[in-house]
């Protein structure tokens, strides 16, 4: 019977204990309309930093999209400006009198373009006669020039261009280095 009586007396006193841990867990009702409003509070905090974060996904998905297009017209560009030159450094071509007509077309259509990417922020990148910024520019070859402090970007071997704030193609260019003595 003693161990009876141990075991009464144990129940007895982890009832004790639990008793004061269920009236400490009880909440007045004006704390669980706090811990409520708080929970709310916290809920459409985090709804609304979901919203912006689907925001701004939806707009940098947009925007890379058109930066792999904007990027790939930029050979349009680039060929219409070869053709122009080849033809006019061509002796043969140089004699035919439709010659005028057709460069006059390549220059609408060059112009038109050139519109076209203004209207959709794609700016040319100013490069000759610059100091180089790694940022913006891609450094093809070191020449000795003279006339210009090293570091300035004496040659535009192909024209740069930024889509709003973000380098779409740096520019690629020679740059001037002091002349050896």
């Amino acid at each position: 019977m003693s161990e009876n009586k141990e075991k009464k007396l144990e129940n007895a006193e982890e009832q004790k204990k639990e008793a004061p841990k269920t009236e400490i867990n009880e909440l007045t009702p004006d704390q669980k309309l706090k811990e409520s409003e708080d929970k709310l509070l916290r809920s459409l905090a985090e709804i609304e930093n979901q919203r912006r974060r689907f925001e701004k996904e939806i707009k940098d998905a947009f925007e890379f999209g058109f930066f792999n297009f904007a990027k790939e017209s930029l050979a349009i560009l680039d060929n219409l400006q070869r053709a122009k030159d080849a033809i006019k450094n061509d002796k043969i071509l140089k004699d035919n009198k439709d010659l005028d007509k057709f460069l006059e077309n390549i220059n609408i259509i060059e112009k038109d373009l050139i519109s076209i990417f203004q209207r959709n922020n794609i700016i040319k990148i100013e490069a000759k006669g610059k100091k180089f910024d790694p940022n913006l520019h891609q450094a093809m070859t070191e020449i000795e020039d003279a006339n210009s402090e090293p570091g300035i970007v004496v040659q535009e071997i192909q024209t740069g261009y930024m889509l709003g704030e973000r380098l779409l193609r740096p520019a690629l260019v020679g740059v001037a280095k002091k002349k050896n003595s």
